[in-house]
């Protein structure tokens, strides 16, 4: 007996000796293949770090989950092998080039430089350039040819791509000062798109974004109704075999306040991510102040080596008062008071939004592979401004399959494809209010007075998708695909007064309308040159449909043609030729694109006068077109990079955009408007350029991290002057600015449970006078000023590491 047990025995001590095996493993900057010492490697959660010559050694067990970390470089997450020495690249997170993650895309590579179109990535350094609170920071300052804006402390987001700002509103012509419209925006594969093509962000947390990439340019052949490009938006994700709990605090100018509490769990199978974050702000204008809560979960599985599911779940409570556009006058004079009538109102947007996402990717063979994201939305939303008050109920859903391919053509070329369909649905009650002087409190705020409307809609668009991209040999590729796209509006007016009911003649109130057929193609050759740099040449086209609000001519007593859907309104349609370059030479990396583009059909705004001159109702039509031309660079040089020094990067990097946007052969209707208030006026924009949009901005900065863990950046974002109207008055201009920041800061692990994190940072250094936003063709109201002195703001973060 004890001569058995003796010898179980040994033969455990055997298994175990076999089972932990010591590996190693090197680690190196994968463009200069100089090593890289004080890399943080967490595996089987067992904390290392490399030594000089970047090497390390672990225990190895049958499954290894291998996770590094360094400044300057992105982070990396791998199964490692226990035979040979693990020869593990690191990228810089200075490069331009990285690869496409989580944008749709049918080329073999993920690679930007392979993709024939441009895609912008952020990273999380440029996310966390400044408070990285706020997704216009990082944008303006990263993305050429993107433009994005705020109407208050942290809501009523907009975003321009190539000249397309937001279709049209009221009587502002062809550009809405409201929401997003004519870009697709997704987070973690989910839309926040709605069905009407209408996007808004004012709930989704920034401060847990970890990675975002941008589509440019109609994107139909892929995105389906995406007329301007699509913004692919990611969490920050779990880290396989990682287990840690975090706290981060910010503090900053007027009142900012952010506290974000993280858990991260990771095992060899799954992987799950949960945080909660707090944020305000008192804001620096009367009636500006910003209260949020979100709660982020995150988990991503994988049952076995064909199969990975991913589980995204959001709640957010957001409310921000807005204090309205300033006046030109109140802005010159830097009166930033804000707007009488909205705050007499009490103006707010206040959403309270849940969100809930299911992708499950199944590998069928090394050829074919399918995602499916199941997803659904609500939200209560109540919102006021200076023409009153709006409760609307949105609740989304839908899905979006899609199956990637990849297919041996001959001996050395490969067929890749993507082929997929998005279907999204929604259903919303939207009930407008006057507001009326509270008699209880005549100084006080308005009242919420008695209903005006009631409106319920059902809205469905659905895409079809396919693309396909065959790479020849020496890395020439020829992509061609199409999408096609329709979407069904329909409106039920609940609020019927007595002045409607004529029963002869009765009045609708449900209306419908399908705008279907709506192709869109898109071929493109790619030439990868040494690996190294790449040439390309494109053509797209997307589509936008009419939302609920454009598509039908409410009922006006007396009026003919009214109430009733809107016979002769077309979706825009726009259309793209680009041509480009991207690439590497030594430690340069660049991306240079030209682009024409053409929105046909723009939608513009027609009054028409009642029998006392005054105009007695609007309706949406098809005005013209709005035609681009521009050109966008984006260098980065790492002059310093890994390596045995003090300095573990030195990176100045720039970006600028030129464009050219004028209306083409637009006209439209406006009657009795001055000067001539006794005919009617036939409004010519055609040769004008666009308003809002800076014909240049660019932006030029560095960044620095050293082996010590101390880290800056510093860039000057310059914006050109503007139109504030279509009719390019001269004397009606926003003028040009430009803005300094900067920031420093300190990261380390403190042995093998802690990482600190520590910064300050200021915005607008020199105290120029500048605008978050600025509304377009609404005089006398046009600014949302910034604030006029230097903004500071420190952050600290704590991890710990079980």
């Amino acid at each position: 007996m004890k001569h058995l047990l003796f010898s179980a025995g040994l033969m455990a001590c055997a298994t175990i000796s076999y089972a932990q095996k010591t590996a190693q493993g090197h680690v190196f900057d994968a463009e200069t293949k100089q090593p890289l010492a004080g890399a943080n490697i967490t595996i089987n959660g067992q904390k290392l770090v490399s030594d000089a010559q970047g090497n390390f050694t672990f225990t190895c067990l049958d499954r290894n989950q291998l996770s590094i970390t360094f400044v300057g470089y992105n982070s990396i997450s791998f199964n490692a092998r226990c035979d040979g020495m693990q020869q593990i690249a690191m990228t810089s997170n200075a490069s331009l080039l990285e690869e496409v993650e989580i944008s749709a895309t049918s080329a073999q590579s993920k690679n930007i430089l392979y993709q024939p179109s441009s895609i912008s990535k952020l990273n999380p350094q440029q996310l966390q350039r400044s408070t990285g609170l706020f997704l216009d920071d990082a944008i303006n300052a990263n993305v050429p040819g993107v433009q994005m804006y705020r109407r208050a402390v942290s809501s009523g987001q907009t975003i321009n791509i190539r000249g397309y700002g937001n279709g049209v509103r009221g009587s502002n012509g062809p550009s809405s000062n409201f929401d997003i419209q004519g870009v697709k925006v997704y987070l973690n594969g989910i839309p926040l798109t709605d069905a009407e093509n209408i996007t808004v962000l004012d709930d989704i947390d920034f401060g847990s974004i970890g990675n975002v990439e941008v589509v440019k340019g109609p994107a139909g052949s892929l995105y389906g109704l995406a007329i301007a490009g699509a913004v692919n938006l990611r969490t920050v994700r779990p880290e396989a075999g990682k287990r840690s709990f975090g706290q981060q605090i910010m503090i900053g100018s007027n009142g900012l306040e952010r506290y974000t509490s993280t858990l991260q769990v990771g095992g060899q199978r799954s992987a799950i991510l949960l945080n909660y974050g707090h944020q305000e702000s008192k804001g620096f204008m009367p009636h500006n102040a910003s209260r949020k809560d979100f709660v982020n979960f995150v988990g991503d599985f994988t049952p076995n080596d064909k199969q990975a599911i991913s589980v995204y779940a959001g709640f957010s409570n957001s409310y921000d008062q807005r204090a309205g556009e300033l006046t030109v006058g109140q802005y010159d004079t830097l009166n930033f008071s804000g707007n009488p009538a909205y705050i007499k109102n009490d103006a707010h947007s206040h959403l309270l939004s849940a969100r809930l996402g299911l992708t499950h990717t199944y590998q069928f063979n090394n050829s074919i592979s399918n995602t499916t994201t199941l997803f659904g939305s609500g939200v209560m939303n109540d919102a006021s401004s200076a023409g009153g008050w709006t409760d609307k109920v949105p609740v989304n859903y839908g899905l979006r399959s899609t199956f990637t391919t990849r297919f041996q053509v001959g001996k050395k070329s490969t067929l890749t494809g993507i082929t997929g369909v998005e279907s999204l649905n929604q259903r919303a009650q939207l009930i407008g209010y006057p507001m009326i002087a509270d008699s209880a409190n005549v100084a006080g705020y308005n009242r919420v007075g008695a209903i005006r409307s009631n409106v319920v809609t059902k809205t469905g668009n659905t895409s079809l998708f396919t693309e396909w991209t065959l790479t020849l040999p020496s890395d020439l590729s020829f992509t061609a695909g199409i999408g096609w796209s329709q979407q069904l509006i329909e409106l039920n007016d609940r609020f019927f007064v007595a002045a409607n009911n004529r029963p002869t003649n009765r009045a609708a109130d449900v209306f419908r309308k399908n705008y279907d057929g709506l192709c869109s193609p898109h071929l493109a050759v790619n030439k990868v040159f040494a690996g190294k740099y790449s040439v390309f040449a494109s053509y797209s086209v997307g589509y936008k449909a009419p939302v609920s609000g454009y598509f039908y001519i409410p009922y006006i007593s007396g009026a003919p043609g009214t109430g009733e859907v809107n016979p002769n309104l077309q979706p825009e349609k726009g259309q793209q030729i680009e041509v480009g370059t991207k690439g590497t030479a030594g430690r340069l990396h660049y991306e240079l694109t030209y682009f024409h583009s053409q929105i046909s059909d723009k939608m513009t705004v027609n009054t028409v006068q009642g029998p006392t001159g005054a105009t007695s109702y609007s309706y949406v039509t098809n005005g013209g077109s709005q035609v681009q031309d521009g050109v966008e660079a984006a260098l980065r040089l790492n002059l310093l990079q890994g390596g045995k020094g003090f300095f573990t990067q030195v990176a100045p990097f720039a970006n600028i955009t030129w464009i050219d946007a004028h209306y083409r052969n637009y006209q439209f209707h406006r009657f009795r408007q001055p000067p001539n208030n006794n005919k009617d006026s036939l409004i010519d924009w055609s040769g004008k350029q666009v308003a809002g949009l800076p014909p240049v901005v660019f932006n030029i900065g560095v960044d620095v991290s050293t082996v010590a863990g101390l880290y800056a950046n510093a860039y000057y974002s310059y914006r050109d002057a503007i139109f504030l109207t279509s009719d390019n008055v001269e004397t009606l201009k926003a003028h040009s600015f430009g803005l300094l920041n900067a920031k420093v800061g300190f990261r380390r692990a403190f042995g093998k449970h802690f990482d600190l994190d520590a910064s300050v940072a200021g915005s607008n250094l020199t105290g120029v006078k500048n605008y978050m936003m600025v509304f377009i063709n609404q005089l006398p109201d046009a600014y949302v000023p910034n604030a006029l002195d230097a903004q500071w703001f420190g952050n600290i973060s704590l991890k710990y590491n079980f």
